[in-house]
């Protein structure tokens, strides 16, 4: 299976992957953290159209997270239009994957705000949690899927997740302001690599083939 991870210097995703046998490739504007040879440095956008059976993309949620929805206005009330423009610069980008003509396709990002929904025009089909693949840590993921299954969990830690300190089990909540804060927390969790490589890396072309049909034919 050929495979690209959008949108990843990490190699963790990509990684997972080719330690099962695939030709994944990750691609991000920055180089790869392990200076593995498999990876493209630069815009994700122009590798798209080559040949790929999976895409797994992480693009930048920093104008469509929840979290960030209140800087979409001053303290005024007013509207902060260079806020809204990037929030459409950013809906625009995710949707570039959303669309595009790659037959399996998850894209990750929190939780949006509803105005980056509405523009991106579709819904996460499942959220989950790193204690749902063997971390004991807290942090909602969203998938948008498209030609694939639910990532089903791997393990249930949430009673002993939870019942940790605070700043241990959101450990990248708490982490300290500083350069390489979005970098740490954007991340991908080795158990969750995992899961994607086992599960969607173990479906054959007629499996992948045959869900795409069936969830085509629901829209």
């Amino acid at each position: 299976m050929r495979v690209l991870i959008a949108c990843e210097s990490s190699g963790t995703v990509r990684q997972a992957f080719r330690d099962r046998g695939h030709d994944a490739w990750s691609c991000d504007l920055l180089p790869a953290d392990d200076a593995s040879p498999y990876h493209v440095t630069g815009d994700a956008a122009e590798v798209l159209a080559d040949r790929w059976d999976l895409l797994i993309a992480h693009p930048p949620c920093t104008y469509l997270t929840n979290a960030g929805a209140c800087w979409l206005y001053d303290e005024d009330g007013g509207v902060n239009e260079e806020r809204w423009e990037l929030m459409r610069q950013g809906a625009a980008f995710f949707r570039l994957f959303w669309e595009c003509k790659v037959p399996h396709v998850c894209i990750e990002n929190p939780v949006m705000h509803g105005h980056a929904s509405r523009l991106i025009g579709a819904d996460f089909a499942q959220s989950v949690q790193p204690w749902q693949f063997g971390h004991r840590e807290c942090k909602r993921t969203c998938f948008w899927l498209r030609g694939l299954p639910l990532l089903q969990p791997t393990s249930d830690l949430q009673a002993e997740t939870m019942a940790l300190p605070y700043a241990e089990r959101c450990r990248l909540h708490c982490l300290p302001p500083g350069p390489d804060r979005w970098k740490i927390r954007s991340k991908t969790f080795e158990g969750i690599a995992a899961a994607m490589a086992d599960q969607w890396g173990g479906l054959s072309r007629e499996q992948l083939d045959r869900l795409a049909r069936r969830q085509k034919s629901l829209f």
